[in-house]
């Protein structure tokens, strides 16, 4: 094999230099022209920086801007397709979408402000009712006492004054001070009585027995509560009751209030009531045995209370 003519079938085996040699010479070699020594050699021959492999990729010179001027290659983020715009980066970097100051925080401060001034208030005023306490009670701003005192008796004290006193002022009698009838007498053989002496008015239980209380001293007319106490055998009673010499149309009821064994004359002793009205002065009760009462009794005491 001869220099210049070695069978190469690739451009990669041709000699570039092969112009130099004789037989490259006799073989047609020039020098190059823009391709290899050899002729239809392939021209590989290109500046440089400009092979491309694959696609093409021209990249334009990046320019530098002055600083201070805009530079015409530059792109704002928010300009790139699929980016997020101005109000998604907010959200995205700070959670909010453009709003303004804070204005909740100022208005817990103004809030906490108030609060500071109204308890400094409340704490002056304290003190300034203090100092007026230990001045005396007349000054104004002193705290008056929970309950005034005073030497006046309570209400219900009163209360029971007065109905001691009007029991005391209301007349009462006994069966010695009793008006009676022909047949009736007094007793004190049965125990129980509450007259002085064990005193009793004994014989009623006949027809047309009567006993009569002169009242005096009434102040005032209206009505009244008459109390008898009597006795009985253990049997229901009954007799009719006269006031000013008007007969009251029910009888004054006498029963067995005590349910005292029957025939027991001194377990029998208990008391009932009836109204009447009175007259302001002297008025005259009586307790009539009349036809149809049931007068199996003794009596014990009268006396009055308000209606």
């Amino acid at each position: 094999m001869t220099p210049g003519n070695n069978g190469a079938s690739t451009p990669e085996d041709d000699d570039p230099f092969g112009y130099l040699y004789a037989d490259g010479q006799a073989n047609g070699a020039q020098p190059p022209s823009g391709g290899y020594g050899y002729p239809n050699s392939v021209n590989r021959v290109r500046p440089v920086g400009t092979r491309q492999y694959g696609a093409p990729q021209a990249q334009a010179p990046q320019q530098q801007g002055v600083y201070g001027q805009p530079n015409a290659h530059y792109a704002a983020p928010e300009t790139v397709p699929g980016a997020p715009g101005p109000q998604q980066q907010g959200r995205a970097g700070g959670g909010g979408r453009g709003r303004g100051p804070n204005t909740k925080g100022l208005l817990i401060g103004a809030v906490a402000v108030v609060a500071a001034v109204v308890v400094g208030i409340a704490v002056a005023m304290a003190s300034s009712g203090d100092k007026d306490d230990g001045k005396g009670g007349n000054e104004a701003g002193a705290t008056a006492p929970a309950q005034p005192e005073t030497d006046e008796p309570s209400a219900t004290a009163t209360e029971e004054g007065k109905k001691g006193e009007e029991k005391a002022e209301l007349p009462a009698s006994d069966a010695k001070a009793l008006r009676l009838s022909p047949g009736l007498s007094t007793a004190s053989d049965t125990q129980g009585a509450q007259a002085e002496g064990g005193v009793y008015v004994a014989g009623f239980n006949q027809v047309g027995a009567k006993v009569t209380w002169t009242v005096d001293g009434i102040k005032d007319k209206g009505s009244y509560r008459l109390y008898v106490r009597y006795g009985i055998p253990g049997v229901d009673a009954n007799a009719t009751l006269v006031v000013n010499g008007k007969a009251d149309s029910r009888p004054l009821n006498m029963r067995n209030f005590a349910n005292s064994p029957e025939g027991d004359w001194e377990k029998g002793w208990q008391s009932t009531w009836a109204n009447v009205n009175l007259n302001e002065g002297t008025n005259t009760i009586e307790l009539a045995c009349n036809e149809g009462n049931q007068c199996d009794l003794n009596l014990d005491q009268f006396w009055l209370k308000p209606g």
